[in-house]
């Protein structure tokens, strides 16, 4: 369900935008603003993210903040890598490193 939901751009878009966010998240209007699409359009690609477990949801006032949802994200990359390089860890060691939250990619950049 994961990779479905993180097969659509505006879906993989989102996350991104919300892993960049932090744990404070974004209300689903700025998510849409940012996105640059619908507040409808953008309802539509966080139920499904939610429902995928790659993000959550909570009320704040009248608001709704969507953010990451780190555990579900970090187990996605753990399946990813779980039987990575043939029995050769020291080929997946910079991919493991760069999934570190916070942890600069080569030449000093971020991924993000």
């Amino acid at each position: 369900m994961s990779f479905a939901a993180l097969s659509q751009e505006t879906r993989l878009h989102i996350v991104r935008i919300l892993v960049v966010a932090g744990p404070g998240g974004m209300a689903a209007g700025a998510v849409a603003e940012k996105a640059k699409v619908s507040p409808s359009n953008v309802s539509f690609h966080l139920k499904e993210l939610e429902r995928a477990g790659l993000i959550n949801q909570r009320r704040d006032a009248r608001s709704m903040i969507y953010t990451a949802n780190y555990d579900g994200l970090g187990a996605l990359i753990r399946f990813l890598m779980e039987d990575c390089c043939a029995g050769h860890p020291e080929i997946c060691a910079p991919a493991a490193g760069v999934a570190a939250c916070g942890m600069p990619a080569a030449e000093g950049k971020r991924v993000v």
